[in-house]
């Protein structure tokens, strides 16, 4: 998904506009998340760019996405650009340490 989001348009109301903008990219990502899973993959994993243009935009972390989104709008942005590409992802095993290390915390406590 490669979109640009105008948050500005004449006969439109500016929160309905970043309204329908989130609904539309959270409709995206639950959509490529219940495709099915290829052989080996553990889940649907998504690489994220935002930024008011094509050209400026950065990549950013997924969980990150709304929250700059309405940064963006609180400043008063006149739009943005959203790239969410869904990726295969692969979960790996916590090192043994830090696990072990979690554990002496929380029983220190």
């Amino acid at each position: 998904m490669r979109k640009t989001y105008l948050l500005t348009i004449e006969g439109k109301n500016r929160d309905r506009l970043l309204d329908a903008s989130k609904h539309d990219i959270r409709k995206y990502v639950k959509r490529e998340r219940n495709r099915v899973l290829p052989e080996g993959v553990d889940f649907w994993d998504f690489d994220c760019k935002f930024g008011t243009s094509e050209s400026t935009a950065a990549v950013v972390h997924f969980a990150t996405l709304t929250g700059l989104i309405d940064t963006l709008a609180a400043e008063g942005g006149e739009q943005f650009y959203v790239e969410i590409v869904a990726k295969h992802g692969h979960r790996t095993a916590r090192p043994l340490a830090a696990v072990s290390q979690e554990e002496f915390d929380a029983d220190a406590e």
